[in-house]
């Protein structure tokens, strides 16, 4: 299906079923959200990186406004529901300050094994150990998956959306696997350096090397 939708470029990833909160300042962007709040409409945010607006995104509904200053701005809240790749971007729609897009909504495959998350979800939190990082996650770990923990694995924004543009789960787990089984020896090593960087200057009780027996 193909229809038309307004668009928030934006340098992030929301993922379908994240919650994220946003601050909105910029006047065209305070018309598309009040617009799209007060008919229930949903809207889409295509990820820009390096400068560029990449062509799959991820429609959002706005679910609440926090709060109105005075002067127009607000902080609001949405929720991430599908996936799109963009067809045509209209730069200038009438009677509009922002712009909107032609789209195509994709099918997006989110059934898994449990056991396959559940190890993705070890890995994560080995490698917070590892970086002294405490970060829980939003539900339960039996209800969560790839979506609900990418943003927890150490990606960049280009990695966070090259798993957006995977419309399989399995292929999204996969993706994260070979990312911590790569990453992880990283993060090891970094914590090494750390403590001999730590330890350097300190008294060091160290067995003196025996040439009698090429021993220390």
């Amino acid at each position: 299906m193909t229809n038309f939708i307004p668009i928030f470029p934006l340098e992030i990833i929301v993922y379908p079923g994240e919650k994220v909160n946003l601050h909105i300042f910029e006047e065209r962007y305070r018309q598309l959200i009040s617009e799209c709040f007060k008919e229930s409409k949903p809207f889409g945010i295509p990820t820009v990186i390096k400068n560029k607006v990449a062509e799959t995104g991820t429609l959002v509904q706005v679910t609440e406004i926090v709060h109105q200053y005075d002067d127009g701005r607000m902080d609001i809240t949405i929720k991430g529901l599908g996936l799109y790749r963009i067809l045509e971007i209209i730069d200038s729609i009438p009677a509009k300050l922002y712009s909107g897009a032609i789209v195509k909504h994709l099918q997006n495959d989110q059934n898994t094994s449990s056991k396959h998350v559940q190890k993705i979800i070890a890995s994560i939190r080995e490698l917070h150990k590892l970086l002294h990082i405490t970060k829980a996650f939003a539900k339960p770990d039996n209800e969560l998956n790839s979506y609900d923990i990418a943003h927890h694995a150490g990606l960049t924004l280009q990695e966070e959306y090259e798993i957006l543009c995977l419309l399989r789960e399995d292929q999204r787990i996969e993706y994260l696997r070979r990312h911590l089984k790569k990453i992880i020896p990283l993060a090891a090593g970094i914590e090494n350096l750390k403590k001999k960087i730590q330890m350097n200057g300190h008294f060091k009780e160290l067995k003196g090397f025996d040439f009698g027996t090429g021993k220390k």
